[in-house]
């Protein structure tokens, strides 16, 4: 706790909130890139059925 206190001291409010908040959201982006690969995989797989199905 007292690192904290003196990196607000000596940085400065907005640099340490910076700080923090991009290590929170670099959680929540690498997610988010997650599930957006995830819904990539999932279309590609059904429009290639789309495909197959059509083909028959």
């Amino acid at each position: 706790m007292e690192q904290v206190t003196t990196l607000i001291e000596n940085l400065g409010f907005p640099i340490v909130l910076s700080v923090y908040l991009l290590i929170r959201f670099e959680k929540k982006i690498d997610l988010l890139n997650e599930s957006i690969t995830a819904l990539n995989n999932t279309i590609i797989e059904a429009l290639i059925d789309k495909k197959e199905d059509e083909r028959k």
